[in-house]
């Protein structure tokens, strides 16, 4: 498995050491790295990001209050110079925190903390996934999800016959879920083979009426367009 990562630090030597130890890592794609809150946020609004690298000390924004405003944050991984700031980090539900200078054998560690608990939404066969919800394991047939809903620091899985909450983003699930599925809106992600219609802004699965965000429209259409 694969991990597009994001690197938010503002001093350069550290944006280097940064990006050499990811470069020692296969499973990790760099898309870019950011000096500040605000370059971020574009990046993540217009790439699928799996693991942030986030320092604190950052310029206008700090880390946390960037980390405190991501609805659906995907994984991060605080690497700072500050650890006051580390019982703060773990509440806000961060992978893990890298103290400044830390080694690449430190920093291997912590990704691969996160690549399990990215395992533990894989798919172990094509037809069905693994999840934890209500501190049980659920066999969940992947063709029967009808859609996933972001709630919060929860995604809420509507099937035919059930509704599963798990902790994590609607990002996360994305990045492990087939070409059958398509994200719709900032909130919403739909099995395809159980839409009923597409009407305006809308879209219908059973008594079901989602709606359609502007910056997943035209990718939505594309797929149901001939």
């Amino acid at each position: 498995m694969n991990l597009n990562c994001l690197i938010i630090e503002d001093q350069l030597p550290a944006q280097r050491i940064l990006q050499t130890y990811i470069k020692e890592i296969s499973t990790l794609r760099l898309l870019g790295t950011c000096s500040n809150a605000i370059q971020a946020t574009e990046h993540l609004a217009g790439e699928n990001v799996d693991l942030i690298f986030l320092d604190i000390n950052l310029p206008k924004i700090s880390g946390i209050g960037f980390l405190k405003n991501l609805k659906n944050p995907p994984k991060v991984v605080i690497t700072t110079a500050y650890p006051e700031y580390a019982l703060e980090g773990f509440e806000l539900d961060v992978s893990d925190y890298l103290l400044k200078p830390f080694s690449f054998e430190r920093f291997h560690k912590a990704v691969m903390k996160v690549m399990r608990e990215v395992d533990r939404l894989g798919i172990n066969d094509p037809e069905y996934v693994f999840i934890k919800s209500d501190k049980e394991f659920h066999k969940l047939e992947l063709g029967k999800i009808r859609y996933l809903k972001s709630d919060d620091n929860y995604v809420r899985i509507i099937t035919e016959d059930k509704t599963l909450l798990q902790s994590g983003s609607l990002q996360q699930w994305m990045h492990n879920l087939s070409d059958q599925f398509v994200r719709i809106h900032k909130s919403f992600a739909i099995n395809l083979s159980k839409v009923d219609k597409v009407a305006g802004n809308r879209v219908f699965i059973g008594s079901d009426e989602l709606p359609i965000g502007r910056a997943f429209r035209e990718d939505l259409l594309d797929r149901i367009t001939p």
